[in-house]
């Protein structure tokens, strides 16, 4: 006989900040609550791997929600947010030397105290994501998680025909090897190019030490993607909040 996966776990917890289902998927933007029982009620929605029914409650805090097969982050008070980071802003959220941090493009649009996912040198530029879900920032940086960082670098030229072979066959550095994941030539003007450079490596100056090591130092450096979420025309030193896709694309990502 087949069990049935409806059927509530009876070691399963119920939490104190339980609420309706459906009322927790309306308050993450899912739709409406009628629309939002209509999904649970078609069993598009899992609640801690098992397939939800009308009548279900869930602690946005504790639960874990999916929607079609993908990673609903339900709590309100987790901030997922995507940032422009100018060249000369140092990478902290405050810094003690009195330089332009992150912080300061905040403002008061941002009640929760977040943290940046990974850095950028202060002469670099371009994508931090910015977040207060721990969780998932140590997953993102960690390298284990392969989520891939997309650079576009401008660097003395010419481009030798190999070199994307050469980056991905791995150099050597001062603390070790690094291979790239993805690479290619983008444009080339005179005596300096721009290349696009994809690696899930996290070490300092990673980007400009790989390059200079080969022959190319980089003039200019910007992240344009991390992992699904592209830089995009988002201006320097605005942010923007991530969607509800864009989160659930992050926890894919991580294998979540």
């Amino acid at each position: 006989m087949r069990r049935d996966d409806r059927a509530p776990k009876p070691d399963a917890p119920v939490y104190e900040g339980a609420e309706r289902l459906q009322k927790v998927l309306a308050a993450a933007g899912v739709g409406s609550r009628r629309a939002c029982e209509d999904l649970i009620f078609r069993r598009r929605v899992t609640v801690n791997g098992r397939v939800a029914q009308l009548g279900d409650k869930a602690d946005p805090a504790h639960d874990v929600i999916h929607v079609d097969g993908e990673r609903l982050q339900a709590d309100t008070r987790l901030v997922y947010l995507a940032m422009n980071k100018p060249r000369g802003v140092v990478s902290t959220m405050a810094d003690e030397k009195g330089r332009a941090a992150l912080s300061d493009f905040l403002g008061n649009r941002v009640e929760q105290r977040v943290y940046h996912v990974g850095r950028l040198d202060a002469d670099s530029e371009g994508l931090l994501l910015l977040t207060n879900d721990g969780t998932l920032a140590h997953r993102l940086m960690h390298p284990s998680y392969g989520v891939q960082k997309t650079y576009l670098c401008e660097v003395t030229g010419p481009i030798p025909r190999n070199l994307g072979k050469r980056l991905a066959a791995g150099v050597e550095l001062e603390d070790g090897p690094v291979k790239v994941d993805s690479f290619k030539v983008v444009d080339t003007l005179g005596k300096t190019a721009q290349v696009e450079v994809g690696l899930h490596e996290g070490r300092k100056h990673i980007v400009r030490r790989l390059l200079a090591e080969v022959g190319h130092p980089v003039s200019r450096l910007v992240r344009t993607a991390m992992g699904p979420i592209r830089l995009g025309d988002l201006r320097a030193g605005r942010t923007r909040r991530l969607t509800n896709a864009e989160v659930a694309a992050l926890f894919k990502a991580v294998g979540d």
